[in-house]
């Protein structure tokens, strides 16, 4: 997945709203969250704090995160005696808009 953007929202006049945070968030899977979380973390970097979008988007971005590493949980437990994976074990680590490099 690519992590270019959507001329439109990269133009200076463009203000950024709480569509183009939902537009990016759209149905995101464990493969490309850290992806989604570093465009929104971009799309957001500029927005004073407090503002709608940037509320959601850092919402989003805690969320994509959890998503990102310890991915998603369907269907029935592993098997006894098996341990499960790594990147669904491990804790994810708390990150902010500010801590993605735009």
């Amino acid at each position: 997945m690519s992590e270019a953007e959507h001329p439109i929202r990269r133009s200076a006049d463009h203000e950024v709203t709480l569509d183009d945070v939902r537009q990016l968030m759209g149905a995101s899977t464990p493969h490309f969250a850290l992806q989604i979380r570093n465009r929104i973390a971009r799309l957001i970097a500029g927005l004073p704090a407090g503002h709608p979008a940037r509320v959601e988007g850092e919402r989003e971005i805690a969320r994509l995160t959890r998503l990102g590493y310890s991915g998603e949980v369907r269907g029935v437990e592993a098997e006894e005696g098996l341990p499960p994976l790594a990147s669904v074990r491990a804790e994810p680590e708390p990150a902010s808009a500010k801590d993605i490099n735009p």
